[in-house]
């Protein structure tokens, strides 16, 4: 057996928000591997994360964001309970998302937000650069595909997360229910900036 140090552990359990005999296990079945581990433990964690993609959310907090006094961002992020609302964990993820909002000017939270008649034309778009040698069992894919690629910087969860491009905005609210153990999900946002009106 791998020798494993109680620091792994202890680091491990922080950065994936399992508890201490979770991340031990995981280190003991990653061979003390610590990155295989914790990408272990992540993965279990999202996939929790999915399951818990529809308890209801009525806590929450409202956070603002301004920047350089000319664009400023207001965002509802909403969890399970006001113990989680008020951790700074929960509020810092609410600021953050702000900034992403004041940086990315998303449009719309999540791809079912976009109106059907914008939705229909992308549709038409992508189909006009079918070449027809498409597999008939791939089609829809291929169009979906195209068509989430065309709005992916105007949905706030689909934007990469603007401090690390590696995730999109919706993985790392993933993250953050994997680690609290509650559905997080963002209700409403709004951007303002100077001089621009919609």
């Amino acid at each position: 057996m791998a020798n494993i140090s109680i620091e792994d552990i202890k680091k491990l359990k922080e950065l994936s928000g399992v508890g201490l005999t979770d991340a031990k296990k995981a280190l003991v079945e990653a061979d003390g591997d610590f990155d295989k581990a914790l990408k272990a433990m992540r993965e279990k964690g999202l996939t929790k994360a999915e399951k818990r993609g529809d308890r209801e959310t009525r806590e929450g907090i409202v956070d603002a964001y301004v920047h350089d006094g000319r664009i400023a961002a207001i965002v509802e992020l909403n969890c399970e309970t006001s113990f989680v609302a008020k951790t700074d964990e929960f509020q810092d993820l609410a600021h953050k998302i702000a900034m992403q909002v004041a940086s990315m000017n998303p449009q719309w939270n999540v791809y079912e937000d976009i109106p059907q008649d914008i939705y229909d034309e992308a549709v038409k778009e992508a189909e006009a650069t079918l070449t027809g040698k498409e597999p008939a069992d791939k089609k829809e894919a291929i169009l979906k595909s195209k068509v989430a690629k065309k709005f992916s910087d105007r949905v706030l969860m689909a934007q990469p997360y603007i401090f690390d491009d590696s995730k999109t905005v919706a993985e790392f609210i993933k993250e953050s229910i994997a680690k609290t153990g509650e559905n997080i999900n963002v209700k409403q946002f709004k951007r303002i900036e100077l001089g621009v009106t919609e």
